[in-house]
């Protein structure tokens, strides 16, 4: 399990350091930088600059151990949830490109905060529905649990004022993790980016 947080955090995200997986894993500093040393040492990630990144071997053992993964999870209980995730999925990426474009010629420049707030009531509403599927998700997925601390923060960030917490790719913001979450989902039920995006449900 270990090996397969660092790897899979640096297959989503391309880049990683000790705060990165820490925050993705739920997991202490201390302990990512211990787990990313023996992964370095590997040969499994090459350091990037301040940064590591997976390497082809460390995604060939990522490959290996995602199957092994998807061999302990009940895949009729995941693929009911992700049924389920479809419809919430269908309204996230209504709500992101209404943060994004007031209407389709429109970029939103933010400077009307009627219409922000407006969009992050939807976004609240949909966090408070979604959060009983995800426990759902969670249950059937352990790994996965470590998603409701990282929705709970991007959406109290968002509460707070700092609406880069809505949909921004370089923190850890909502959209961010949903995206990240989506990956999990495809990949734990062994169906592939491609297909998704032709069937309408890449964010």
């Amino acid at each position: 399990m270990a090996e397969l947080l660092v790897l899979q955090a640096a297959r989503l995200k391309g880049r990683i350091n000790a705060d990165t997986v820490a925050a993705y894993g739920a997991i202490p500093v201390a302990e990512a930088q211990t787990r990313i040393d023996a992964l370095l040492d590997a040969g499994r990630v090459k350091q990037a600059g301040t940064s590591v990144r997976i390497t082809p071997e460390g995604r060939e053992r990522l490959a290996e151990l995602l199957s092994e993964e998807r061999g302990t999870i009940a895949q009729t209980v995941l693929q009911q949830a992700y049924h389920e995730f479809d419809d919430f999925n269908s309204e996230l990426k209504a709500i992101v490109t209404a943060w994004q474009m007031k209407d389709g010629e429109t970029p939103n420049d933010h400077t009307d905060s009627a219409y922000d707030q407006g969009v992050i009531k939807r976004l609240v509403a949909l966090h408070e529905g979604f959060a009983p599927l995800l426990a759902r998700i969670a249950a059937a997925a352990p790994r996965l649990a470590s998603y409701q601390g990282r929705f709970g923060h991007a959406i109290d960030q968002v509460q707070r004022g700092d609406h880069s917490f809505v949909a921004r790719p370089i923190t850890d913001s909502y959209h961010t993790v949903w995206f990240e979450l989506h990956e999990e989902l495809i990949g734990l039920l062994g169906l592939s980016r491609a297909d998704e995006a032709a069937a309408g449900r890449a964010v």
